[in-house]
């Protein structure tokens, strides 16, 4: 790979480092804000939840009141219909009190709401002043009153199915929304860890590759100098050759010459030589 690739590597190895980043960084948010959700849906839940439950034992504790008012009217109109309380059970010292001829200590007056023992989860308002029964002018006028209070009692049944229905789509809604965030968080936190990875290996690629780059910069500054001597010996030699020439030219012609000299100086030596042994003949 050649310094033009490396360079091309790293520019797309730091967009794709910046690309990674930014969305680890939104997933992480995105987390976050989920978790935020996830705390609020579950804040809510746990309100309505509360106020089912108060609100229902409301109206339990009414429908017991007016349950109550209903069987006292009962007594005095329908005695048919009257449900009397159940009897005292006597423990067992109560009824050796009653044989030996003891008077037994009375009951307790019930608690609650007029008497009736029933009580609401709130303040309820002060029970309305007892009815002289006794003027009461027929059975038309009761039967109105009792059928005022089965029609009450009818409405809080209503509102206590409306309500249960509600709680169950609510609680059903609020599994659902938690069972989704859980998978989508899941996902998300899995996405970061192989973004994570991703981004890690690209930067490790990344530092490679300057490295690389370091290296065969460094390298190609070695060579481009060792070629600009080498171009610069080539320059001189070229700029040089004609004189080079020229004066090789001279050499090989005085070599040339003093080759003929030394040539000549031989063949003198010789005819001397010839000379003197016919002198001496």
């Amino acid at each position: 790979m050649d310094i033009s690739d490396l360079e091309k590597a790293i520019a797309d190895a730091e967009e794709s480092i910046a690309t990674l980043a930014s969305e680890i960084k939104a997933l992480t948010e995105g987390i976050q804000d989920l978790d935020k959700s996830v705390a609020e849906a579950t804040e809510t839940r746990k309100k309505e939840h509360d106020d089912y439950v108060e609100t229902l034992a409301s109206n339990t504790a009414a429908k017991d009141l007016l349950g109550f008012a209903k069987n006292r009217l009962n007594k005095f109109y329908n005695p048919k219909l009257y449900k009397a309380p159940p009897k005292r059970e006597l423990s067992e010292e109560d009824r050796i009190t009653v044989n030996m001829g003891g008077t037994l200590a009375p009951t307790a007056a019930p608690g609650g709401i007029a008497g009736t023992g029933i009580g609401l989860a709130q303040v309820a308002p002060p029970p309305p002043p007892a009815a002289n029964l006794a003027y009461a002018k027929s059975g038309e006028e009761s039967g109105g009153v009792i059928a005022m209070i089965d029609l009450l009692v009818a409405d809080l049944d209503k509102d206590n199915q409306t309500m249960e229905v509600e709680e169950k789509e609510a609680q059903k809604e609020y599994e659902s929304f938690m069972a989704n965030a859980s998978e989508k968080r899941a996902q998300d936190s899995k996405a970061i860890t192989d973004k994570e990875g991703a981004k890690a290996e690209t930067e490790t690629e990344l530092e490679a590759n300057k490295e690389s780059k370091q290296s065969k910069t460094i390298e190609a500054m070695e060579t481009a100098k060792y070629i600009g001597g080498l171009h610069a010996e080539c320059d001189w030699l070229l700029k040089n050759f004609d004189v080079r020439k020229a004066a090789r030219s001279g050499e090989i012609d005085a070599l040339g010459k003093a080759k003929a000299v030394l040539s000549g100086a031989d063949y003198s030596l010789v005819q001397t030589s010839a000379n003197h042994l016919r002198g001496s003949q």
